[in-house]
């Protein structure tokens, strides 16, 4: 699974990319310095492993990961192929979801290039060159799909849907903001819509605004526009991020405490991108390795286990479940057996995150 990050140029992408991956991503303070995405492999902060790993002391400590793909600078006109246009949205369609930076801070010395800050200009001009580009891919599949109505009436489910969703990119909003049932999703889950993807805005403010992060004009502007559309948003300062990320976690925790934070602001961009995508983690725990395996919520049993081995999906016999709250108050996995909290589950069972499972199976 893959997170797209995008924004205008100079607005602190390839920095907040660099922090979060330590890859080493070129950035400079110039229009179109990312031209090709840079890909980072990345683990998921997860508190629970390092609990379990002390209660097991394994060889191993394996975390879930997320990839994060730095995608270049867009500008006016992208969906025409302005700047670099038509690579930004060959490369947007590659991802997952996205995940947006937004400037919410003034520096005279750093170029914006519209030559000032306005976060709801920026967003909106991402938002609508997205929007002109899912324009054209409908009116492209609403004429295929309105020469089959001729042979086959069941075109006629998938021209409502299409011109539903048509109808609210001409208003200039984004088709996730589109109420639509699952049967609909289905109908045009091929049309690779962009603004269908679901999107998390980063507010990136300056040093000084840390202390009072929650009151700064940009950020709440920010706050009110994500709202329209479901979205989440998360106001950080990606060069104290980019400072964090170059220590060690003992440093680390020393100066999140100096600056008044619990958590580094890339730790919740991380956590926030996982569950945008809908993914959540099952434990396995034992003195070989504790480790979280990545699902889609609403996965069953079985399917689970297939991410370990498909012999084990194929021969899934139950499932032994322990949640991970039971474990840490007990203490150990005799003590929840003691207590009856030890669950078989089936296959109809559907995961949870944080359900710490052992698969029976038989092949």
């Amino acid at each position: 699974m893959k997170i797209g990050i995008v924004g205008l140029p100079n607005v602190g992408k390839s920095t907040l990319f660099n922090s979060i991956t330590k890859a080493g991503a070129e950035c400079a303070n110039y229009p179109f310095c990312t031209i090709e995405p840079n890909v980072g492999v990345v683990p998921v902060p997860d508190e629970r492993l390092d609990m379990l790993s002390k209660i097991y002391n394994p060889q191993k400590t394996t975390h879930a990961i997320i990839e994060f793909v730095d995608i270049a600078g867009l500008v006016k006109g992208a969906s025409k192929g302005e700047g670099l246009g038509n690579k930004f949205l060959s490369h947007i369609r590659e991802v997952d979801a996205i995940c947006e930076v937004v400037r919410c801070f003034e520096d005279d010395n750093i170029v914006h290039v519209e030559g000032n800050v306005n976060p709801i200009r920026d967003i909106e001009t991402i938002n609508l060159e997205l929007i002109f580009a899912d324009i054209e891919t409908i009116d492209k599949r609403l004429d295929k799909a309105r020469k089959m109505l001729k042979a086959d009436k069941k075109y006629q489910a998938e021209i409502d849907v299409l011109e539903k969703i048509r109808n609210a990119l001409e208003e200039g909003k984004s088709a996730r903001t589109v109420n639509l049932n699952e049967e609909e999703k289905e109908l045009i889950k091929d049309v690779y819509l962009l603004t269908i993807k679901p999107i998390l805005y980063i507010a990136n403010v300056s040093e000084k605004d840390l202390s009072n992060i929650n009151d700064i004009k940009y950020v709440k502007e920010v706050e009110e526009y994500a709202k329209k559309e479901n979205a989440s948003v998360i106001p950080l300062c990606v060069k104290i991020e980019e400072d964090l990320s170059q220590l060690d976690d003992m440093d680390k925790k020393e100066m999140l405490e100096a600056i008044g934070l619990d958590e580094s602001g890339l730790d919740k961009v991380i956590k926030a991108s996982y569950d945008l995508l809908g993914l959540m983690s099952f434990l396995t725990a034992g003195e070989p390795e504790v480790r979280a395996w990545t699902i889609k919520k609403g996965t069953k049993a079985p399917e689970a286990a297939g991410k370990i081995h498909s012999d084990i999906q194929r021969g899934f016999i139950r499932a032994e479940i322990v949640s991970y709250n039971d474990l840490i108050r007990e203490g150990s996995m005799n003590a929840v057996k003691e207590k009856g909290l030890l669950r078989l589950e089936g296959k109809e069972y559907v995961m949870q995150d944080g359900d710490i499972v052992l698969f029976r199976f038989n092949v």
